[in-house]
């Protein structure tokens, strides 16, 4: 019989009603987690996400207005105030977006709402990751080799690289996630993906300071969850592996973490535990490592917040890790005894809407069917349904396929079928890829060796991704946007927002539908996605050489860097700094 995790009566603080700052999968994940803990969940949306399946589920929901990250759930004004006027007693902030800012939970604290996580004063020890760096390093944990403070320029980015070796990691210093991150292999490229790092370091997480160290070649990334009460008490909850990933973003995860020595466990548990336990840490926290090729282990980051592959600590340990975060925001007290071992093996899969035939190219847009798969060891935890509407504001995860055996080979074969069974249509997504990764020798490691490393997929498995099959070109739908006016109501102000198609269209009328883009006449550069043109890298009338770097969109949270498709004298058409469509011309390459 499992051991209660908490001490029994030790609930300072009951919620009752709580305040989700988050969207999609996750904000779903918290809702379920508030029925069963019997609290009232609340949501807030942007206008995209009016129709969302998280809107629907909570109890109430209130309007950001707007429909870009910076205007809706990255503006901490709105979201307290939204919390405040449900009259909602705590916050629970998911993963990304303002999970990782300590001046948000502060301000929450400020309202006077509970901040379902760690203290302000560990996110700020633990989430600079130059601080974290030095906590590591007064704990004994292994490091590599990195900058002693941010480096703030370019040329003193070449420095470290010329000193210490290729290759790098250029690194946010606030943020996580992958986003910020870049590895550069060659000299020449340095200079370049720093300014990428610092300008997605800004976008992501507000601030562009960024950091160096040395990269481990072929690295595998394993973790451990760790959790942590308010009295002290850090306990570590197990391993991961999270090595399958593309553009240092996570495709796979699973645990516990397979073919490590026990001497690496027991180390990463150690290590995990005392950084956590010298930055006074609270709540549901990973703490995560890189494992080189020839063994060498070395600290990379905390992240100090839900993760998204909690789930496979979930159901290999039996504990809710998102109760057990509302049980420690409420004061209550980790038991004083052993973590269980283990029970069987859980693989993660992360179906994100991407083109993986198409270097992950995120395609948002409407999901017209999605048939989920079920049976014995299958659990879905899913943002969308048929009928959902994928942002291009937000990023591409729609769910999360959870498979679960008695063994890693049991549950290998139970992703296979659920899998096979799953369809989804409407949008691009990676479930070829899932399909073919778990066949791939590599990962499934017959042999006992487990070859896959983080930049496996962009090497290794990167012939096999152009023989994956191709989805059909979709073309992204926008949700119509907004039109607002006030209305008064029994006195009371109230603000309405109708989609703007509604007035627009006539009475057995109806508006045309939007013309597909025209293919693309050779000197033309398009949009390849729905996004925003971040920036220029070439003047307007400059001239390019085929293939050259002429501008930066970002969608989806990913950056796209947009090249010439031949030499000749470069004319923008369209401005930076605004969105785009898919498929909306960006600018015209006059042939030298």
């Amino acid at each position: 019989m499992t051991k209660p995790l908490f001490e029994p009566e030790t609930v300072a603080r009951p919620i009752r009603r709580l305040f989700i700052a988050n969207r999609g999968e996750i904000a779903v994940r918290i809702i379920r987690a508030c029925r069963d803990e019997g609290i009232g969940p609340v949501v807030a949306y942007a206008d995209s996400d009016r129709d969302a399946l998280f809107v629907r589920l909570a109890d109430e929901a209130y309007a950001l207005g707007g429909d870009r990250p910076t205007e809706t759930y990255l503006d901490a004004g709105k979201l307290i105030d939204a919390a405040r006027r449900s009259r909602a007693e705590a916050v629970h902030p998911g993963y990304g977006f303002l999970s990782e800012r300590a001046d948000f939970a502060r301000a929450v604290q400020a309202a006077g709402l509970v901040w379902v996580g760690p203290d302000p004063e560990a996110i700020e020890a633990l989430g600079d990751k130059i601080a974290a760096r030095r906590i590591a390093a007064r704990v004994g944990a292994p490091l590599a080799a990195g900058s002693p403070g941010p480096v703030v320029s370019a040329g003193e980015a070449r420095a470290f690289a010329e000193a210490n070796g290729l290759p790098i990691a250029i690194k946010a210093a606030f943020g996580g996630g992958g986003r910020g991150l870049k590895v550069a292999w060659k000299l020449e490229e340095v200079e370049e993906l720093f300014k990428s790092a610092t300008r997605e370091a800004l976008t992501a997480f507000g601030r562009r300071e960024c950091f160096i160290e040395q990269y481990l070649d072929r690295p595998r990334h394993v973790e451990a969850q760790v959790l942590g009460d308010r009295h002290g008490r850090v306990k570590v909850l197990g391993t991961r592996d999270c090595s399958l990933q593309r553009r240092n973003q996570k495709l796979v995860e699973e645990a516990p973490a397979p073919f490590l020595a026990d001497e690496q466990r027991a180390r990463i548990h150690a290590a995990a535990q005392a950084i956590c336990a010298e930055a006074g840490y609270s709540g549901a926290g990973t703490v995560e490592f890189l494992l080189s090729s020839d063994g060498r282990l070395s600290f990379l980051e905390v992240n100090t917040r839900l993760q998204v592959e909690h789930p496979v600590t979930e159901e290999t340990t039996g504990i809710d890790l998102v109760r057990a975060m509302i049980r420690v925001a409420e004061g209550a007290r980790l038991a004083d005894d052993a973590v269980p071992e283990p029970r069987g093996h859980s693989i993660e899969f992360r179906i994100n809407a991407e083109d993986p035939a198409r270097g992950f190219l995120p395609t948002p847009g409407p999901v017209t069917a999605w048939d989920a798969p079920a049976g014995p060891g299958v659990r879905l935890d899913s943002g969308v349904q048929a009928g959902s509407l994928v942002p291009g504001s937000f990023d591409s995860l729609m769910a999360k396929l959870i498979v679960t055996g008695a063994s890693r080979e049991e549950a290998l074969a139970r992703a296979a079928r659920a899998l096979a069974e799953f369809r989804v249509e409407g949008v691009a997504t990676v479930l070829p890829f899932h399909r073919a990764v778990i066949e791939a020798p590599e990962f499934r490691a017959g042999d006992g060796r487990f070859a896959v490393h983080t930049r496996w997929i962009e090497t290794d498995f990167a012939d096999r991704l152009g023989a994956l099959a191709v989805h059909p070109r979709v073309t992204p739908a926008a949700a119509p946007g907004l039109l607002r006016f006030a209305i008064e109501v029994d006195g009371r102000r109230l603000e309405v927002g109708l989609p703007a198609g509604l007035l627009a269209a006539a009475p057995g009328g109806g508006t045309a539908p939007e013309a597909l883009p025209a293919a693309p006449a050779g000197d033309l550069v398009v949009a390849p996605v729905a996004g925003t043109l971040q920036l220029w890298q070439a003047d307007d009338g400059a001239g390019v050489a085929a293939g050259e770097v002429i501008a930066v969109m970002e969608a989806m949270k990913m950056e796209l860097r947009i090249e010439a498709p031949l030499a000749g004298r470069l004319r923008h058409l369209a401005e930076a700094g605004k969105p785009v469509a898919f498929g909306a011309p960006l600018a015209r390459i006059e042939p030298a």
